[in-house]
């Protein structure tokens, strides 16, 4: 009962320092990916709304990061769509792209986190921009 009620407190949605939203960039897409990887696909956009959620308001480059890296799950998932309408249509022979997708999706969060650590920004190639 030693903390004062009436202490100032940080504001918990103040805007982030360069540096702060430069990691929470980076952040954002090593999470993401790692997530894709270790739920096998199921969990990146997870992670990704949640960082967009928590951190949208906070600054630019960590919104514009946070948005691209759920815009590459959204197209990840298309091209999953995809992937299962061709093995269908070849019979299963379609499906050996399945791995290639995945590999892609990583792929483009790796690049985006250097990218971002470099404090570039960087919109990933080959993805429809849904969330802005």
């Amino acid at each position: 009962m030693s903390e004062n009620p009436y202490a100032v407190h940080p504001n918990p949605n103040a805007p982030l320092t360069p540096e702060q939203e430069r990691t929470w960039a980076v952040g954002t897409h090593v999470i993401t990916g790692a997530a894709t990887v270790l739920s096998v696909g199921t969990l990146g956009f997870v992670a990704a709304l949640v960082v967009y959620l928590m951190y949208k308001d906070r600054g630019p480059f960590v919104r514009r990061a946070a948005a691209n890296s759920m815009n590459i799950q959204l197209n990840g998932l298309l091209w999953y769509v995809g992937v299962v309408i061709v093995g269908v249509l070849t019979l299963g022979i379609g499906f050996v792209l399945w791995p290639v997708v995945a590999v892609v999706m990583v792929a483009l969060h790796v690049i985006a986190a250097v990218k971002n650590s470099q404090g570039q920004w960087y919109d990933p190639p080959f993805t429809i921009r849904f969330v802005s």
